[in-house]
């Protein structure tokens, strides 16, 4: 799913438990202040001076206009106001920035709305549309290295992105009572401004208000009590560790809670939508279970959080959203949490920089489940590696290499799968006492940080002594069947 979500659909092929944009511009794109800036005509860009303009993408070849150029984002403010009977969303991001280069210019990845101002340090900027991008032009250049901040305000019905090859719908999705928000790869842009590429990972606050009775969710932990007045209930969430935008969420509406400790002391929340209140327990004890499990697998837990949130919007997948994973639409039995809850090691605090090296997040995740089933008394990890090895030399699996997720089909099933079978390969060459050490020693050196295929196997050769890059090629970058390792 983007980075993290496991889809339903092919829960059978990766979990064996089943079976096996554009937008016009608009109304508000001129200046609050001195003349609006043209207008970008639809199909053409914008006309940049060169040289002290943010580049539009981030630079990942395989998604080029994902992200934005010339800064970093340190922290969001998302203050958002939903009524779900309206499905009308009233939102004022603030971000909090430090360029990397003379910005005369700059970009934010925004789908849909109305913007009607933007601020930059406090003072009016002028803004255009163009397609997903919200082209910001500060009152003056801002300097290299230089902090700043922008302010956008913005109201209009989230439009989500649908019919993804892999995952149907998925950012900011409207339901019955509120909202399922689960942004990977790129839906970050659906709810806010944002540079929406896990290459800029940022902390997060979240103000989020909505009708009475209803409940907002967001990633980190609850800033205070709940305040209701006027007939709306505000909620105030942070996430203290950085974090890349597609883990971002504001899931809202009618939900039932456990709160607790997990076994070790760590805070743990699990939430579920009336239609699901059977498994709010076994949700709540067996994400407890799994994380505390964990770490003693990949070291310390990074966060100050964990649970799971089960919303009734049929999404066919799931996703690690930091500190609460979302299953759409589906009770998720334990093998599921237990992938989802890795991915807090591997994906949300270790990130990757280009969509490519997806095969870091899922295949660590999917491998993560098989020492799960172990650890529970079910199938070994030798069987399932086995299981999944049988297939003939002509199965789909072995027609794609995981170490080069292709951006038109990324998250097949070979990049769980069988990036998990490279981990067994791996640990069969170098020994259980090393590749243990290898990960909890890969989680310790990249904490909140970002990792690369290159990285790990550099570290893998490091700790073993030994040369891999033949196992690593024929796992991860050769287009047919491993034969020896």
């Amino acid at each position: 799913m983007a980075s993290g979500r496991l889809a339903i659909a092919a829960t059978a092929t990766f979990l064996g438990i089943l079976g096996t944009v554009a937008c016009s511009a608009s109304s508000g794109e001129s200046a609050l202040a001195g003349d609006a800036p043209p207008t970008a005509a639809a199909g053409s860009a914008p006309a940049h001076a060169p040289g002290r303009i943010g580049a539009p993408g981030i630079g990942d070849p395989d998604f080029p206009t994902d992200g934005n150029g010339g800064y970093d984002v340190d922290r969001y403010r998302l203050k958002i106001d939903y009524d779900p009977a309206t499905k009308h969303l009233s939102g004022v991001t603030g971000i909090e920035a430090r360029a990397t280069q003379d910005l005369a210019k700059f970009n934010l990845d925004l789908r849909g709305f109305e913007v009607s101002r933007i601020t930059v340090d406090g003072s009016p900027a002028g803004f255009e549309r163009f397609k997903d991008e919200l082209v910001v032009a500060p009152a003056k250049t801002i300097s290299d290295k230089a902090r700043f901040t922008v302010e956008v305000t913005y109201a209009g019905e989230p439009d989500p992105v649908r019919g993804s090859s892999n995952l149907g719908t998925y950012g900011f999705i409207p339901t019955e009572d509120g909202a399922f928000v689960a942004c990977e790869p790129n839906g970050a842009k659906t709810w806010f401004p944002s540079n929406d590429h896990p290459a800029d990972k940022a902390r997060y606050d979240f103000e989020i208000t909505v009708p009475e009775g209803l409940t907002a969710l967001a990633n980190g932990e609850l800033v205070g009590r709940p305040r209701s007045a006027r007939g709306k209930t505000t909620f105030v969430w942070r996430e203290s560790h950085p974090m890349v935008s597609y883990l971002a969420t504001a899931t809202l509406g009618k939900f039932e809670l456990r709160q607790g400790r997990t076994a070790t002391g760590i805070p743990n929340l699990a939430a579920v939508d009336p239609r699901y209140r059977a498994a709010l327990d076994d949700l709540y004890t067996q994400s407890a279970k799994a994380t505390d499990y964990w770490t003693t697998v990949f070291g310390p837990y990074p966060f100050s959080s964990t649970g799971g949130v089960i919303d009734d919007f049929s999404a066919g997948y799931a996703l690690e959203n930091q500190t609460k994973p979302m299953y759409g639409g589906f009770t998720p039995d334990g093998s599921i949490i237990a992938h989802e809850l890795a991915h807090q090691w591997f994906g949300n605090s270790l990130s990757i920089k280009r969509w490519r090296d997806l095969w870091l997040n899922e295949g660590f995740a999917t491998y993560a489940e098989w020492l799960w089933a172990e650890h529970n008394g079910e199938s070994t990890v030798e069987k399932t590696f086995r299981s999944h090895y049988a297939a003939g030399p002509d199965a789909a699996i072995w027609k794609y290499a995981p170490g080069r997720a292709k951006p038109e089909d990324l998250f097949n099933s070979s990049v769980y799968n069988r990036g998990g079978m490279t981990l067994h390969a791996l640990r069969q060459r170098i020994g259980d006492p090393v590749f243990f050490k290898l990960l909890k020693t890969w989680n310790a050196e990249h904490k909140y940080g970002y990792v690369t295929t290159e990285e790990f196997v550099a570290l893998a050769e490091k700790l073993s002594g030994k040369q891999l890059d033949k196992l690593f090629e024929s796992w991860l970058f050769t287009d047919r069947k491993p034969t020896e390792w």
